[in-house]
């Protein structure tokens, strides 16, 4: 899965300030420090419009037939069954309602969805948000975004609810009001990019997050103690102490491809924390 953007039909957000993590020269110490510095704003975000703007009737035809499918299929699978079961235990569904008791609706980005025309795991992917939008009335709206998605693909999405952003964002939504971050099998430095522009405990605290484990994350540093592979996950490993994970339970080979290591992530800050010096 891959970047983000905006919808013609919403302002721009303003960029979110730069954030630089510096990491301390390895020696003696036991713990490794995240010092968060602050520069320049970020620059203008990048306007994005379809490499593939070939489409017609018919290919847009096949591929809503292909998602219509797809929904059937994950909404009679004890895939869904479980899933959305566990959304109801109240360790997850009071995290939800929590976020939207002020709001009344929260919206859902998607980031990276990927080709929903060549590949089923995105297809599958982007059937489990459209379920749990019809499953929740206070789920509002659903913004998508990925540099492959064609034009053909941006018709079938919008037929199907979703707004197609067209601002790349880079993961870099400022969540000024809860959200909701759909965002399976993401590349590590779009989770990273998110949490950089969120990087204050009032922010963060307003972000609900599906996709890749971050534990799983914190698992794989701690095991190869990498500081290339650290510095492109530096929030992420960061955050981790402050972040309440719950992994979705198992599921068939059917679905394994599209949401292996997938969990929720809840985060809980205490407002007067100073993440300037979050640790390791």
């Amino acid at each position: 899965m891959a970047a983000s953007a905006k919808t013609l039909a919403h302002d721009k957000p303003n960029p979110a300030e730069d954030w630089t993590v510096v990491l301390p020269h390895r020696g003696k110490q036991k713990r490794n420090f995240h010092k968060v510095i602050i520069h320049e704003p970020k620059k203008q975000e990048e306007v994005w419009t379809p490499v593939d703007i070939e489409t017609n009737p018919e290919r847009e035809s096949k591929l809503m037939q292909k998602m219509q499918n797809c929904i059937k299929k994950l909404e009679s699978s004890s895939f869904w069954l479980t899933f959305s079961d566990q959304l109801q235990t109240p360790e997850i569904l009071d995290q939800f309602l929590k976020a939207v008791c002020s709001e009344g609706k929260m919206p859902m980005v998607i980031y990276g969805i990927g080709s929903i025309e060549s590949y089923e795991p995105p297809r599958l992917q982007l059937s489990l948000a459209i379920l749990m939008k019809r499953m929740f009335n206070w789920i509002g709206e659903v913004e998508v975004f990925d540099p492959v998605i064609s034009l053909a693909e941006s018709k079938v999405l919008a037929a199907l609810g979703c707004s197609v952003l067209t601002v790349n964002e880079q993961g870099r939504r400022q969540t000024l009001k809860p959200m909701m971050f759909f965002m399976p099998h993401c590349e590590a430095e779009l989770y990273d990019n998110l949490l950089e522009a969120n990087w204050r405990p009032d922010l963060l605290d307003n972000i609900i997050l599906f996709g890749n484990s971050f534990e799983a994350y914190e698992q794989h540093w701690s095991v190869c103690k990498n500081l290339t592979l650290a510095d492109s996950r530096k929030y992420i490993l960061a955050i981790r102490q402050f972040v309440k994970e719950h992994a979705i339970d198992s599921f068939s080979d059917d679905f394994f491809r599209a949401f292996h290591g997938s969990s929720w992530h809840f985060f809980n800050i205490d407002p007067h924390t100073d993440l300037c010096d979050a640790k390791l």
